[in-house]
């Protein structure tokens, strides 16, 4: 970009994150498919993340739980399936060709390399390669026939896929693996197979697997830059750090994507250089009235960035991540972090403010109407989240 670089200061990047993220109330969606495209990928490691982080979002959260369910299993318009960084996110299903092949391909290759190398020595050499191509291919083709399965019942099919072997034999991990729950890791990774309905409600962690729907293999550049570009449409301005924490490519890969999107470079607060979508510079006007938000652990907003000062308060990190740096569930005003909240055994909706600066009357009012919305949806369900953080322990205990 020539002459002056166009700036973006903290205000504009949290109007940019009301509108863009479905957030504001004038902006939320009226379907998961719009909310998941919006925000290109729902994290989905902690199922009931998917779920809250798409009913915070919808102008009709009542719906949050049947419509979800559609989209992931009858309609097919959303899938669960690996992704940036090895983790399990949720994708409009158009949008997994472009995953697998900008993300998927290369942490594949490593997976495969790495079951082989510890099943190979950790059996003695009694599992093979050509051992595993055969046990992969039946496994594969009874989860065809059944349409989705657990790993037990593709274990009747496929009773190999219970053979172990020892992995780090010597060291002081040593441990007993067993060839079905790291090859569907490899399958899953690989694109050839997703995760179907769990075994349990929408908020458990035990799922089927379902047969991948075919997609079109793409050269991984272009799929660089066709994610890239979609991101920095939901998630820019954005630093060269943010965007390769977010892939989790290589820095070389990052810039080469940068440029075949024609992303374009602008100034952020500090003289920091950031990155928009191309055609994507002017100003964006704000929302009409101010919002507030209950966002769960791991929603993609609040994981969205590497650098999150612009919405995150330093002092906030300590009581809102785990020390893996997962977020717990948060309390938004006006594109920033100003609190948590949690759900006690007793169904209630509670939270706490952590940085009450321009948080007034109004404000609370709001964010009491959200406990409010989220409490009425989500009914006799209890939620706990997976990664569990200091003040969400607090305030459950309380």
């Amino acid at each position: 970009m020539g002459g002056q670089r166009r700036h973006i200061g903290v205000a504009e990047r949290r109007t940019r994150l009301a509108l863009r993220h479905r957030l504001a109330g004038t902006a939320r969606a009226a379907a998961p498919e719009e909310v998941a495209g919006s925000l290109v990928a729902l994290h989905g490691t902690d199922p009931a993340t998917v779920y809250l982080a798409v009913g915070a979002r919808l102008a009709d959260s009542g719906k949050t739980v049947g419509e979800v369910e559609r989209a992931l299993y009858e309609d097919r318009t959303l899938v669960r399936m690996h992704g940036m960084r090895h983790t399990v996110f949720v994708f409009p299903t158009g949008l997994a060709a472009v995953v697998h092949s900008s993300t998927g391909l290369a942490i594949a290759a490593k997976a495969r390399a790495g079951l082989i190398k510890d099943m190979t020595t950790g059996s003695d050499g009694r599992l093979t390669e050509e051992w595993l191509t055969e046990v992969e291919t039946s496994a594969l083709a009874a989860l065809a026939r059944r349409g989705q399965a657990t790993v037990n019942e593709l274990t009747r099919d496929e009773p190999r896929l219970r053979e172990q072997f020892t992995y780090g034999a010597g060291k002081n991990y040593e441990s007993p693996h067993t060839v079905s729950s790291r090859l569907m890791r490899v399958l899953g990774v690989e694109g050839r197979v997703v995760r179907g309905r769990p075994l349990g409600a929408w908020t458990s962690s035990q799922f089927r697997w379902a047969v991948a729907p075919p997609h079109p293999e793409l050269a991984p550049a272009e799929a660089q830059s066709e994610l890239l570009g979609r991101w920095l449409a939901a998630c820019g301005p954005a630093t060269e750090a943010d965007l390769k924490w977010w892939t989790g490519w290589k820095v070389t890969d990052v810039r080469r994507a940068l440029s075949a999107a024609g992303a374009v470079a602008v100034s952020l607060d500090d003289g920091v250089t950031g990155y928009v979508a191309d055609g994507d510079t002017g100003p964006v006007a704000g929302p009409a009235e101010p919002w507030a938000a209950l966002l769960p652990g791991l929603d993609p907003t609040a994981m969205g960035w590497q650098e999150r000062d612009w919405y995150l308060a330093p002092s906030l990190r300590d009581p809102l991540f785990d020390r893996s740096g997962n977020v717990g569930p948060t309390v938004w005003w006006n594109g920033r972090v100003v609190g948590g909240w949690a759900q006690r055994a007793s169904g209630e909706i509670v939270w706490r403010l952590l940085d009450s600066d321009g948080v007034g009357r109004d404000a609370r009012a709001a964010i009491e109407v959200e406990a409010a919305r989220l409490s009425a949806w989500v009914g006799t369900t209890r939620v706990t989240p997976r990664f569990r953080t200091p003040l969400e322990r607090e305030l459950t205990s309380a």
